[in-house]
Order: C-alpha cells, then sequence, then structure tokens
C-alpha cells in the first residue's frame, strides 16, 4: 500500500472516531424533520459522525438527564425550551456555549450563557375546516364551547407543547386555571404523550381540532399544496415556545459541540428548519422562507413566563392539572 493510501487510511479513521453524540427529541430526527439534513451539513465540515439519540419530547430530554447524570453521553442536547432552562441549569450538566448571538432575533429577546435559541414557533389549536367553520376566537371560546366538539392536546408531564398550554391557561386564567381546566377536559377526546401521537390523531380524522403551532399549517400548505388545515388566532394572545440547543460539560470534545451549535444558529440550519421543523428562525436563513409563512397567524400578543416561576411552580401547575382532569 503507497504511504498516500497509508495517510488516507488513518485520516479516514480518525473521522470515524471523532464523534459526536446529540440528544433530541424524535420529530426532529425523523426522516421528515431536520435532524438528518443538519447533521449531513455539519459532517461535510467537521470530519466527523453525528450521533442522534432521541426521546418522545422535550420534556423527557430533562428526565433523560437527570436519570443519566454525569455518565451521560450527551455532548450536545437539541429541543429543550425557554419554559426547562432553568430547571436544566440546575442540573449542572451543562457549560457555556460560547457562540455568539448578536445576530439572532427571538420574540422578548430571550439570551442565555449556557442555551442557545435555534427557532420558535406559538401554540396554537389548528383545525379542520371541512369539519369546523367557525372556529373559536379566544382561549376562554375554547374552555366554554361544547363538549361535541372534541380536541387532542398532550400531556404536560412529557410534553413541551402540553407543557406550553398548561402554562398558556395559566398565564390567562391564573388562580382560575383549575376551574378551566375542569370545564375544558369535557371537549378533551385524549392526551397523547407527545406532540407527534396527537397531530397524528388529527390528520386520520380522528379529531378535528389539536394542539400544535401556528406554523403546523405552513407544512400543509408547502408539502401538500393544501389549505385544508388552519391555526385559530385567540384574542388574548398566544404563548411561545423557544426551542434552544446546549453542550455539556462532559462533552467529549468541547470544541466540536460548540461548532455544532454555531452551525444551527448558522444561515443554512436556519434555512432547514422552518421546512422541516415548521418552526420560525431565530437567525436569517440562507434563503427566503415559502410564501406560505407569510399567511400564518401572526399572534398580537406573546405570552411567556419566566422560567424561573416555572422552575418553582411547574410541579404544582401540573397537581391542579391532574386535579381537575381527574374530577368526575
Amino acid at each position: 500500500m503507497s504511504a498516500g493510501a497509508l495517510a488516507f487510511t488513518a485520516l479516514s479513521v480518525r473521522a470515524e472516531d471523532k464523534q459526536l453524540t446529540v440528544y433530541t427529541y424524535e420529530s426532529f430526527t425523523s426522516e421528515w424533520g431536520p435532524g438528518p439534513k443538519i447533521a449531513a451539513l455539519f459532517e461535510k465540515s467537521c470530519g466527523c459522525k453525528v450521533n442522534y439519540v432521541s426521546v418522545a419530547d422535550g420534556v423527557e430530554l430533562l428526565t433523560r438527564l437527570r436519570l443519566e447524570g454525569a455518565s451521560s453521553k450527551a455532548d450536545v442536547v437539541v429541543g429543550l425550551d425557554t419554559n426547562l432552562v432553568t430547571e436544566a441549569k440546575a442540573t449542572g450538566f451543562f457549560a457555556p456555549h460560547g457562540v455568539d448571538t448578536g445576530a439572532l432575533d427571538v420574540p422578548g429577546g430571550f439570551k442565555d450563557d449556557s442555551f442557545l435559541p435555534y427557532d420558535y414557533g406559538h401554540f396554537a389549536f389548528v383545525y379542520d375546516t371541512q369539519t369546523i367553520k367557525t372556529p373559536p376566537k379566544s382561549l376562554k371560546e375554547l374552555v366554554d364551547g361544547p363538549a361535541k366538539d372534541k380536541i387532542v392536546i398532550e400531556d404536560p408531564r412529557t410534553s413541551t407543547p402540553g407543557l406550553g398550554l398548561l402554562l398558556w391557561v395559566k398565564a390567562i386564567y391564573g388562580d382560575q386555571a383549575g376551574a378551566a381546566w375542569a370545564k375544558l377536559k369535557d371537549r378533551i377526546l385524549t392526551v397523547t404523550p407527545g406532540w407527534s401521537e396527537a397531530y397524528g390523531l388529527f390528520t386520520k380524522g380522528e379529531v378535528p381540532m389539536v394542539l400544535s403551532y401556528t406554523t403546523s399549517p405552513a407544512y400543509h400548505m408547502v408539502a401538500e399544496n393544501n389549505d385544508r388545515y388552519q391555526a385559530a388566532e385567540f384574542s388574548e394572545g398566544h404563548y411561545i415556545q423557544i426551542e434552544v440547543a446546549g453542550m455539556t460539560k462532559s462533552a467529549r470534545d468541547p470544541a466540536l459541540a460548540k461548532s455544532f451549535l454555531a452551525m444551527l444558529a448558522g444561515p443554512q440550519a436556519q434555512g432547514i428548519l422552518p421546512t422541516t421543523n415548521w418552526m420560525m428562525p431565530v437567525g436569517k436563513p440562507a434563503e427566503p422562507l415559502p410564501a406560505a409563512f407569510d399567511k400564518l397567524v401572526k399572534p398580537a400578543k406573546t405570552l411567556l413566563i419566566p422560567s424561573d416561576e416555572v422552575a418553582a411552580n411547574r410541579r404544582a401547575w401540573i397537581e391542579e392539572w391532574l386535579a381537575a382532569m381527574s374530577r368526575n
């Protein structure tokens, strides 16, 4: 074997040995999600292999990290959100990301030294226009609406959209949130562990309305050329989800982990996310967004409870939800 061939083989071995383990959620790594394209984009420049480890939803990411503790193999975590950053920082697992966020634009101006925002979306109830001709125009109309018009929601214990709805109800109803849930439960066909199960029931026609995002109709308009599914605009405002990524203190190659995060906030990845993760970019994408994004509901008011307040009250608010949902 020639010296050149030996050198090439040695470089190949080193590239294969250089790996980045990314913990995230299942819809991110699905064949239609952003994960495969983002991994391919990064692998072109890093001389490494990206390995995804996925769980059902963002809340479960935090649960898994707590269970694994210091033995976790995660180098990077993608898919927590701003509702969970205080609790995630309290684990002591995350290191400062060191990425310049000056060009990123997030509603509310979120910045954190450990967690990098990479996309965002406002929660919304998406409805089937062939079944529902007059959607609710407020959260109050949804809560007080007829029990026969069923909805599907996600579990706040395991799902970031489920937690988002819990906080949305709390932001609007405050101390009366329990009573609101007690009313709304008669409309709930089922509570799923995560977003994928809920949205699947909706698109299969099992239910005419589902908790999702204002951006969800863009998928149907762009990928299916279909405007059948639309988001209801609520007068009180919509609760926002800002998704974040972070690198762990135990990352085997911190420089590689930081490079992945910087790429995630860069124009090429920001161009991938809107039409694969179906969320809004936080940075300027390499290409303009499809025209369908201009047709989406644009909330007049953004709702967000501070992460410290969520961390202090999340358990109690979930107990309040469970108590209301179990009432006869």
